[in-house]
């Protein structure tokens, strides 16, 4: 992760249909991310909110 992705450890990841994990963007505050995730959704795929921060 870089410094950047260390600022906006809410990441919404996209569950693709072969298994794998997308990270497909990140922010600062949860209110923000799963305020995005719902739009998303509308337009269906499998996406969650996670806090992904480095370690």
């Amino acid at each position: 992760m870089t410094y950047c992705d260390g600022l906006r450890p809410w990441a919404i990841f996209q569950r693709l249909p072969n298994g794998q994990n997308v990270c497909f963007y990140r922010f600062r505050t949860r209110s923000d991310a799963d305020a995005y995730v719902s739009i998303l959704r509308q337009g269906g795929g499998k996406f969650q909110v996670v806090f992904d921060q480095p370690s």
